[in-house]
């Protein structure tokens, strides 16, 4: 493997953190031990993130060349909700099978209890929930020795009471538990 890490990650020296991160990501969906990747691979993948970033944060000058048209602006977006009365639940509760099959679960369950606002596969899913009550929810799921285990954070939206975390992962659970055909 070379050893500059921007050639590693795939992406040009001029790249903003956001773009390492991003890179970052995309390599280890192919590298990660837990999704059938070698071990080795994947530290390379880390290392060449963790010396672009540490490049990038000591030399901020680096730009782009002036030929280069300005990105487009940001797609709109779904206003955010007001939060309040946040709860962490950790760990909730754990699903037999890797973080890839217990995300996309997840995103079949959200289906029927709410909406994505928020993936990050495989390991971060932010909901706004309508049942058990409306509410804004963050799953973050870590691999457990061939399992997942989802630790659930859960907030109050404009109007709403604040929801009760137990009967938030009571309902994911019991969703979870439901034949999937």
């Amino acid at each position: 493997m070379s050893s500059d890490p921007f050639e590693v990650l795939g992406v040009a020296p001029t790249a903003s953190l956001q773009e390492l991160a991003a890179a970052r990501r995309l390599l280890a969906q192919a590298h990660h031990p837990d999704l059938g990747g070698d071990v080795a691979a994947m530290q390379a993948v880390n290392a060449a993130y963790e010396r672009a970033v540490e490049l990038r944060r000591s030399s901020p000058r680096v730009t782009a060349p002036v030929d280069v048209p300005a990105p487009p602006p940001p797609a709109p977006s779904r206003p955010r909700r007001p939060v309040r009365g946040v709860q962490h639940d950790a760990p909730s509760f754990t699903i037999d099978v890797l973080p890839v099959e217990a995300f996309e679960a997840l995103l079949i369950v959200t289906s029927w209890i709410g909406e994505v606002l928020v993936d990050d596969p495989p390991y971060v899913l932010e909901v706004f929930l309508h049942d058990p009550s409306p509410c804004w929810c963050r799953l973050d799921l870590v691999p457990d020795a061939g399992a997942t285990t989802v630790s659930l954070t859960v907030a109050a939206v404009e109007g709403a009471p604040v929801p009760d975390i137990d009967a938030v992962r009571d309902v994911w659970v019991a969703n979870l538990n439901q034949p999937l055909w």
